[in-house]
């Protein structure tokens, strides 16, 4: 297995009220001359995981880090479904728990051209691990990772 030690959150900039799943993303990034889609995980409108790459498998989600993180692609550009944000919440917890320590960014902190996933990754993770629980006195909520 890689050694993972960034988790990377995007959006897929598709309009908030249309249903884009793995397959559709899958197709975007074979046109772009890609052998498929880029991210590890697609969190779909209705909160479906659904799976693109293995996390074994080096991703194709942003330029100079794909080597060592994983790529979570949320539907949409700008309003997400409260399912969405609940399947968020549980994939953290679970990558947390095999990863480690583990620092969760969006796209844009690591590519300033983008503004991907358009809210602030480290906040929303905070306000879910106080919504619904979290990981106990391990969690570093002010930069959220692991350790």
């Amino acid at each position: 297995m890689r050694e993972i030690d960034k988790i990377v959150i995007h959006c897929s900039a598709s309009p908030d009220d249309v249903d884009v799943h793995v397959d559709d993303i899958h197709e975007w990034h074979r046109r772009r001359g890609w052998v498929g889609v880029g991210y590890h995980y697609v969190i779909a409108r209705d909160g479906a995981l659904e799976h693109g790459r293995p996390e074994c498998w080096v991703g194709a989600h942003v330029e100079g880090y794909n080597e060592s993180s994983i790529g979570v692609c949320m539907v949409g550009d700008r309003m997400f479904s409260e399912a969405q944000w609940l399947t968020l919440h549980h994939l953290t917890l679970d990558l947390i728990q095999r990863h480690g320590d583990v620092n969760f960014l969006g796209h844009g902190e690591l590519d300033r051209r983008k503004t991907c996933p358009n809210f602030d990754v480290k906040h929303e993770l905070a306000a879910l691990l106080a919504a619904y629980g979290g990981l106990g006195p391990r969690q570093g909520l002010s930069e959220f990772s692991a350790s």
